[in-house]
């Protein structure tokens, strides 16, 4: 379906579209679908905020520093020089 199709949708579409839905599913049936389909949408909008804050957590976050390449010195702990004695 074409968006921009229902950008041009007017009041006399709208009214009819309505009429077609109460004849399809009855006046008992049309409360308990919008309800249902309210809470998708909040549900939808939830969890793409969720997406979002997620993301923008990450971004903030400073990046885990990598570990050190294989075979590099990782002790910290200066060497003592070899004592000469004389003996």
């Amino acid at each position: 379906m074409d968006i921009n199709l229902l950008a041009f949708l007017g009041w006399p579409e709208i009214i009819g579209i309505l009429l077609v839905l109460l004849l399809l599913f009855g006046a008992k049936k049309l409360p308990e679908l919008a309800k249902g389909l309210g809470k998708g949408i909040n549900e939808f909008r939830k969890a793409s905020r969720e997406v979002q804050d997620e993301l923008q957590r990450a971004v903030e976050e400073e990046p885990p520093r990598s570990p050190p390449p294989p075979g590099a010195d990782t002790s910290t702990t200066p060497v003592e020089p070899a004592s000469t004695t004389k003996g």
